[in-house]
């Protein structure tokens, strides 16, 4: 069975780049665990409560930092 992710965390990485804040930095400043970025980078699935505190955290919208993709027909 083949698992589609509809949901990527692309953007994540690049608005991070722009606001400077790097990894090293959620998890140590702000307490974002390393087991967190590891689903962050694998596109697996976060809570809503993490998109909410990531927002805080980079000053930005939702679409700053996920990105829905839809399934190739």
């Amino acid at each position: 069975m083949w698992v589609i992710k509809m949901i990527v965390y692309t953007p994540l990485w690049e608005t991070m780049k722009k606001k400077g804040v790097s990894t090293y930095a959620l998890i140590n400043k702000y307490g974002i665990s390393s087991s967190t970025i590891h689903r962050l980078r694998h596109n697996l699935g976060i809570t809503t409560q993490l998109i909410d505190d990531l927002c805080k955290i980079l000053d930005c919208r939702i679409e700053d930092i996920a990105l829905y993709v839809g399934e190739d027909k």
